[in-house]
């Protein structure tokens, strides 16, 4: 009889094999336009999330059956833990998690698969959405397998971290920030096939709209639940205490937030389409940073993962991705010139500027505050902090000029 763990680790190789299969099909397909490889593409996306799904279900038997043969479960799980708890141990440390993400944007390419607009956008689309997937399953295999399999199994484990396992918020909290981290993956891959196929108008913003704010609704809705979950745990800091990963969830928000407002120039005015594309650009990587900075241990937080070894593997993907997108769009920069200009600084379009302006302002206040330490202590080898004085000194203004 197969063991868990090494039915999960095939799971994961099965998964890891067909969207290096997609992305080849999909880029041959694109280029030649052959119907036929499209639709191979197309159906290895769906695959790919069965695979992961079954990774996914496998994990889930280990936990609930507390299988202490499997590495993550006896590091993670304790017999004496509620249902709940067991379940939700899935994502309560970093193997977990980094598995949880992976199946959720195969949950998105899937769909995008089946129900994506049949246009000169969708295979790039999904070649995009393959690429970012194929990362984040081969960091699990390579990095952070939760299947490994113990020769001498423990008769019990600890158990997750205390604080986790006192609130009910844990089961939703985390899954809709993934939700949510993920679902700006879509609008960053429309993006990119627009610049691809050399298409930056309006299409792509129109096929990506309810993509964008079902991941923006998911993110605001995430943070506003981490906000709550502090206030009722002791010692979180309230609803908001600008802890460094409270702040890496709210930058991709500013930007998003940016994006959703900007957009509707583009579509009324056919201005602003080099804007529009960093603005999402930036939220993605902005969401990547983020994951970095949690999983990689640089940061001191009490909503962190610790130091892990997938940190090198993010930071790399992270400037991949920043470097390959901007490069990208420099490359077709003679494309997204607008065809009309702002009419008044107080024109409608003036004020969506503005407000993305200080949005952004705020992005980037956040990002300083919290990279800052970090930057000091790699120069001077001396510890400093940036605290909510610094933090609320900073935005409300900006916040009193937003509102």
């Amino acid at each position: 009889m197969i063991a868990l763990g090494q039915l999960g680790s095939a799971a994961l190789y099965l998964a890891a094999a067909l969207s290096v299969y997609s992305i080849i099909v999909g880029i041959i397909g694109a280029i030649s336009r052959d119907a036929k490889l499209l639709t191979s593409a197309r159906y290895a996306s769906v695959a790919v999330f069965l695979a992961m799904t079954t990774a996914i279900v496998t994990m889930e038997v280990a936990l609930l059956s507390s299988d202490f043969s499997v590495k993550y479960v006896a590091a993670h799980s304790r017999l004496e833990n509620p249902t709940w708890v067991k379940f939700v141990t899935l994502w309560a440390a970093l193997e977990g998690s980094v598995l949880l993400w992976g199946w959720i944007l195969t949950i998105y390419t899937a769909i995008l698969a089946l129900v994506a607009k049949n246009n000169i956008l969708r295979p790039w689309v999904l070649v995009v959405m393959q690429a970012v997937q194929l990362f984040f399953i081969s960091m699990t295999v390579i990095a952070a397998n939760p299947f490994i399999t113990l020769l001498s199994p423990p008769v019990n484990g600890p158990g997750p971290n205390p604080l986790l396992q006192n609130h009910w918020m844990m089961a939703v909290h985390p899954v809709l920030l993934y939700l949510g981290y993920v679902g700006l993956t879509v609008p960053f891959a429309f993006a990119m096939s627009a610049l691809i196929t050399k298409q930056p108008g309006t299409e792509w913003m129109t096929q990506s709209r309810r993509w964008t704010m079902t991941g923006w609704a998911f993110l605001t809705a995430g943070i506003v639940a981490g906000g709550w979950w502090s206030y009722v745990v002791l010692g979180w800091g309230g609803y908001w205490a600008w802890d460094p990963v409270e702040n890496v969830s709210f930058m991709p928000w500013l930007a998003a937030t940016a994006f959703i407002h900007s957009i509707q120039v583009q579509e009324r005015r056919r201005m602003l389409k080099g804007w529009n594309l960093a603005l999402i650009i930036m939220a993605f990587a902005l969401s990547i940073l983020g994951t970095f900075l949690v999983r990689s241990g640089i940061i001191s937080s009490v909503h962190a993962f610790g130091d892990g070894p997938v940190g090198p593997y993010l930071l790399v993907f992270f400037l991949v991705l920043t470097i390959s997108s901007v490069s990208l769009t420099i490359l077709r920069w003679d494309q997204l010139r607008d065809n009309s200009s702002l009419d008044s600084a107080l024109s409608r379009e003036s004020s969506y500027l503005g407000l993305n302006v200080l949005l952004l302002a705020m992005a980037f206040t956040v990002l300083l505050g919290t990279i800052f330490p970090l930057i000091v202590e790699a120069i001077t080898n001396n510890k400093v902090t940036v605290g909510a004085p610094f933090f609320n000194a900073v935005s409300v203004p900006l916040w009193l000029l937003i509102f």
